[in-house]
């Protein structure tokens, strides 16, 4: 694995950035917690994204925490893939 960024899926709804910073912080030092939100209502979309400082840690990340329930689910971890789409143009 490349990079450091990691996709965190199968988020339960009501998880918050607190809760992944404690569980991946465990595997090393983060750089950004981010639980991506629907833009119009800020309710959570169900998957996030978690950076270390290492890629040595976000492996780490990646080997030991995915499938390890939050709230009852089974966290979907991930590298994360580089999108270089062109942004969408505002409504």
């Amino acid at each position: 694995m490349s990079g450091t960024k990691l996709y965190i899926g199968n988020l339960p709804y009501d998880a918050t950035e607190e809760e992944l910073t404690q569980l991946f912080s465990s595997k090393g030092e983060l750089k950004s917690v981010n639980i991506v939100r629907d833009r119009y209502t800020q309710r959570s979309r169900g998957f996030g994204f978690v950076e270390y400082s290492t890629s040595e840690n976000a492996e780490l990340a990646r080997a030991e925490l995915n499938g390890t329930p939050l709230k009852g689910r089974p966290l979907r971890v991930d590298s994360a893939q580089d999108n270089k789409r062109e942004p969408r143009p505002p409504r």
